[in-house]
């Protein structure tokens, strides 16, 4: 595992462009399998997450080329329907596998995914939609799927708007035989991007970005040519580093209305940013300060599906909150083991109160310190990244990997706004 020494208080000043989505590359690697013809996909990030998924479909039998963020990959056939279980570990998106693996070859084994440890995160959407089209499960250490008789579309509604649950049976459901209209769909960006490529690739799908999707199955797929949407958290991430550090920013490479709630949370921190076309504009030098509900109320700040304020945001939001004078409460719904990293921004000097698994008061505006911490998961990675760059002093992130299965060239893009870091081996 490598590391990054960070020497903090250093100016935070220029442009950073951001890379395609992560979580709309990651299940359209998976996608890639529903056809026999050559896919080119460009703007793919190149983080670890990526790779891995991309060592699954070559031990499924596909032929892949990746360079200068252009994926050429081609299945002509399957060589197996079973996922390695080293693969499977690796990362969460692995099980999006099944629906191609049923698609295409009438049965897929694979194991329980990997991925953050940021609570518990449930695969009934998934089992519930597969069961519903048609396949077969048999549960134990090894998930094992059959689809004797192909997938048949049906009316569908979620228990909750999963993510992956939904890009699962848009996997599934694009070459079922007949129609299937599912309800309490999640609509993020990188779902709708998924779709988006699916048509492309000649399938029927309407709806998407809303929570009522319908999928008209088409007998076949074919190849295509398709461009991702850029990564609305890693350009979240970086907003909450110039605002933390009080430094101006242009980011760019975004698309005006996947940030329309992110605005509205950061200006009840205070800070103020302008969405533009292509890019966004933080200004430097600004003095947050929290913005109290009517009354004098201290804010409250939660998460929720989309178009509410990402999970994937949280961490580094209330790094950036530290920062802000002012009190607000962060209240994360949706997974119960994301907060646990502020017990690290306490020992920095943050005034926080951690209520409960879910909720976490910020006091700002805190001095923080430098110190050795580690990096738990993506995006509290990286949220502790930011910790440091607004820090006095030295720190050292360890587990820096786990930071770059979700964020390229990191170092490399810090440094060119004017960050002091550097990878330790």
């Amino acid at each position: 595992m490598r590391s990054l020494r960070i020497e903090g208080g250093a100016p935070i000043l220029g442009e950073v462009t951001i890379g395609g989505n992560k979580n709309a590359a990651l299940p359209m690697i998976a996608a890639c399998l529903l056809t026999r013809e050559e896919m080119t996909l460009r703007n793919v990030p190149d983080i670890l997450d990526v790779r891995s998924m991309l060592d699954i479909a070559r031990a499924l039998g596909a032929e892949a080329e990746f360079s200068n963020h252009v994926l050429h990959i081609r299945c002509p056939e399957l060589r197996t329907t079973q996922v390695p279980e080293e693969l499977c570990a690796r990362n969460r998106t692995s099980i999006l596998f099944a629906a191609p693996l049923l698609a295409r070859g009438g049965a897929a084994t694979l194991y329980p995914p990997g991925g953050d440890v940021i609570g518990r995160r449930r695969l009934d959407g998934h089992f519930y939609g597969l069961k519903k089209l048609g396949a077969m499960l048999n549960f134990g250490r090894v998930y094992q799927f059959r689809l004797p008789k192909g997938f048949r579309g049906r009316e569908l509604f979620l228990d909750e708007a999963s993510v992956t649950a939904t890009e699962q049976i848009l996997l599934a459901a694009v070459t079922a035989e007949g129609t299937t209209t599912l309800y309490n769909a999640a609509c993020e960006p990188h779902v709708a991007d998924l779709a988006d490529l699916l048509n492309a690739m000649g399938g029927r799908i309407s709806g998407h970005g809303s929570n009522t999707i319908t999928i008209e199955g088409v007998s076949e797929l074919h190849g295509t040519d398709y461009s991702v949407v850029g990564d609305h958290i890693e350009a979240g991430s970086f907003l909450a580093l110039g605002a933390a550090c009080g430094g101006e920013l242009v980011v760019r490479g975004t698309t005006p209305r996947h940030y329309w709630m992110i605005r509205r949370v950061f200006e009840r921190i205070g800070v103020r940013m302008e969405l533009r076309r292509d890019h966004i504009f933080l200004p430097g030098g600004q003095e947050p300060q929290v913005e109290s509900d009517f009354g004098g109320y201290t804010p409250v700040l939660s998460d929720g599906p989309w178009p509410q304020f990402p999970s994937d945001m949280m961490s580094c939001t209330i790094v950036a909150a530290t920062q802000s004078r002012g009190t607000v409460l962060f209240f994360e719904k949706m997974f119960e083991s994301r907060i646990y990293f502020v017990d690290r921004l306490i020992s920095m000097g943050a005034n926080a109160i951690v209520c409960d698994p879910h909720r976490v008061l910020i006091t700002g505006k805190s001095r923080l310190h430098g110190m050795t911490v580690s990096s738990p998961d993506i995006r509290a990675g990286m949220a502790m990244v930011i910790a440091a760059l607004c820090a006095g002093g030295v720190s050292t992130i360890n587990s820096a990997d786990v930071i770059y299965r979700g964020y390229e060239n990191l170092v490399g893009k810090l440094t060119a706004i004017g960050a002091k870091i550097t990878e330790l081996s």
